[in-house]
C-alpha cells in the first residue's frame, strides 16, 4: 500500500495576503479556493512540480499563524532558486552550505518558516 503525504496545512491569519504570497512571490499554482460558508474557505496551493501541496484558510482547525517550521522545498539549484525569489522581492538568507545539502531560508508574513533544500550528489 503506497502512503502518500499530499497537503500539509499552514496557519496563516489573512487568507488573501497569505496566497498573494504564495502564488506571486513564491511561484506556487493555487490550485483551489473555495468559501464553503462565511466562516469556512479552504485554499490549496502546490509548489511547481510537487505533489504535496499546503493548505491555508479559514474555520479549519490548526495551530496558531506563523507556528510552522521546518517546511522544505528540494531544488535542484538552490542558488537560481533563491535568485528567482530575490527578483520576486522576498527576503532569504544567503546560501548556506552544510554536508547535508545547501539550503536557503524564507519565511511568509506570517512567520511560518520555510528552507529551500539542494540535495548534495553522492557518488
Amino acid at each position: 500500500m503506497d502512503w502518500k503525504l499530499e497537503l500539509v496545512s499552514v496557519p496563516v491569519s489573512d487568507v488573501d495576503r497569505a496566497k498573494a504570497f504564495y502564488t506571486e512571490k513564491i511561484g506556487f499554482n493555487a490550485d483551489h479556493d473555495h468559501k464553503v460558508t462565511d466562516e469556512l474557505r479552504f485554499v490549496q496551493l502546490t509548489p511547481p512540480g510537487s505533489a504535496c501541496s499546503i493548505a491555508i484558510g479559514t474555520g479549519m482547525p490548526q495551530a496558531e499563524p506563523g507556528s510552522v517550521r521546518g517546511l522544505q522545498i528540494v531544488v535542484a539549484d538552490v542558488a537560481a532558486a533563491r535568485a528567482e525569489l530575490v527578483g520576486r522581492g522576498v527576503e532569504v538568507t544567503e546560501v548556506q552550505e552544510m554536508p547535508w545539502g545547501s539550503f536557503v531560508f524564507f519565511e511568509d508574513p506570517d512567520g511560518n518558516g520555510w528552507a529551500l533544500q539542494q540535495v548534495p550528489v553522492y557518488n
